[in-house]
């Protein structure tokens, strides 16, 4: 009797680890898909100064678009060295209006450069690396 007793409870304990639980919905709402179509069309991302005299700063000027629906704001633009100074547009871009940012390279050093400006927006999650190169002679 006692061996019939520890059956049935065995079974019992086995049947109810099989019971189906509905899935409980997470209060964290599923990550929506992120916008790959950039929003900033950019009249070009490398320009080739040429030939440039030493001593005389170069001014290089590279504009974009917003072709969004939002307004687009510059948050951030670095060179990649102390040699080229940056100035951006401060104000947001509105959708369908175009912006600047001003790399000005200090030439002082005779022969060929490449140099970059990153662009951080608030349009893209990805900064733009933007190239300036040429020749000072």
């Amino acid at each position: 009797m006692k061996m019939i007793k520890i059956s049935m409870l065995a079974l019992a304990l086995g049947l109810m680890s099989f019971s189906a639980v509905a899935p409980v919905k997470s209060l964290v709402s599923e990550p929506k898909a992120i916008e790959t179509a950039s929003t900033i069309v950019w009249k070009a991302e490398t320009i080739d100064v040429g030939q440039i005299p030493q001593g005389t700063p170069k001014a290089i000027v590279y504009e974009f678009k917003n072709t969004g629906k939002t307004a687009v704001v510059i948050t951030n633009v670095q060179g990649s060295c102390g040699c080229t100074a940056t100035d951006y547009t401060k104000e947001p871009i509105q959708p369908g209006k175009t912006a600047k940012v001003t790399a000005t390279y200090n030439a002082a050093n005779k022969g060929t450069f490449t140099k970059t400006v990153t662009v951080t927006t608030s349009a893209e999650t990805t900064p733009k690396v933007l190239t300036l190169k040429g020749t000072v002679i």
